[in-house]
């Protein structure tokens, strides 16, 4: 998730389908979405979104976001918290909604506030809470950024990647990466606390190298909007050469719009775009493409019908907020 200005919300009319973050970096973008792409003729999964946050000149809720991702071939999301509120908010809305799974975790730019005001390892105990209830699936995105945290703030980042790492193999959990400007230390801190069995770098940003790298670790490589980018040409060379059985796709919706959309609101419905362009470089039918990145996808998670969703009935209503750990 790039670190955008996003504010907070005080809940919406339609209760779980409510966004709780509002993304305010518009920079003159279109606020239009995009059209509805060409169906997908085998499904695929969005392995990375963030439908806490929206977007748009008109703000869809969650379930809208997933009924338009189910029209094109959209099977299911990972939703992905990035620290205590949003965290809480993945975990519930994923044990109502049966085309969502949920990663949880404190996001790399978080943790040098959280460790200034004494509240990280508070903020950690809730995570490793949330990692054991029913269709959390990974603890993500965690990580490092060097790109928005100077020094100052790294201890606390290298302290609370370590931390998620021992979560999500306590838990058998995959974990998800955050990695901007950072590709040395998470590798090499993969290497020492030792990574899980399921590694995802979210949003890939390396190089050939990297991806090579990656491959002989066993580490999943998910691709994003970005790959369709004019100027992500290192990012397609990593692609090329990173082996299809590590491929996985995402949105990081609101974020990273894919050709010919770029700049406007994202969404779990435009992933075929980026689907079709990873196809169209590496020179493959989509449909193997899609069928490869599925099966990927849910050796990494598992299906998104392991566990049961609570019933309609069951629902508890506005608040989707688990109780207990800090606010």
């Amino acid at each position: 998730m790039p670190s955008d200005s996003l504010t907070s919300l005080d809940g919406g009319v339609d209760g779980y389908g409510s966004a709780i973050r509002k993304r305010e970096n518009t920079q003159g973008r279109d606020l239009s979405y995009p059209p509805l792409p060409e169906p997908l003729t085998v499904p695929v999964y969005d392995n990375h979104t963030h439908l806490e946050i929206s977007d748009g000149e008109h703000p869809l809720s969650y379930r809208e976001q997933l009924d338009r991702a189910s029209s094109v071939g959209v099977r299911g999301v990972i939703q992905v918290g990035g620290d205590v509120e949003t965290s809480r908010w993945s975990a519930a809305c994923a044990l109502i909604e049966p085309r969502m799974l949920a990663a949880v975790a404190i996001h790399p730019n978080e943790a040098p506030a959280l460790d200034a005001a004494g509240t990280l390892d508070d903020a950690l105990a809730v995570i490793n809470e949330l990692a054991g209830q029913p269709r959390v699936v990974a603890v993500g995105e965690t990580g490092l950024d060097f790109f928005r945290t100077g020094e100052e703030g790294r201890a606390a980042q290298f302290r609370s990647f370590e931390a998620h790492i021992r979560i999500a193999k306590e838990n058998n959990l995959a974990l998800q990466i955050h990695d901007r400007n950072a590709h040395e230390a998470v590798i090499e801190t993969l290497l020492k606390v030792g990574a899980p069995e399921r590694t995802v770098f979210h949003c890939f940003s390396g190089d050939a190298d990297m991806a090579r790298l990656c491959a002989d670790h066993g580490w999943y490589m998910s691709f994003a909007g970005n790959v369709t980018f004019k100027n992500a040409s290192l990012l397609r060379d990593a692609l090329f050469v990173a082996p299809r059985n590590l491929l996985l796709v995402e949105t990081d919706a609101p974020f990273l719009t894919p050709l010919p959309y770029r700049g406007r609101p994202n969404a779990p419905y435009l992933l075929p775009n980026t689907l079709r362009g990873m196809a169209a470089h590496l020179e493959t039918d989509v449909s193997l493409l899609s069928a490869q990145i599925t099966a990927n996808t849910e050796l990494v998670y598992g299906r998104w019908d392991a566990e049961p969703v609570t019933a309609a009935h069951d629902d508890p209503g506005p608040d989707p907020t688990p109780r207990g750990g800090i606010a």
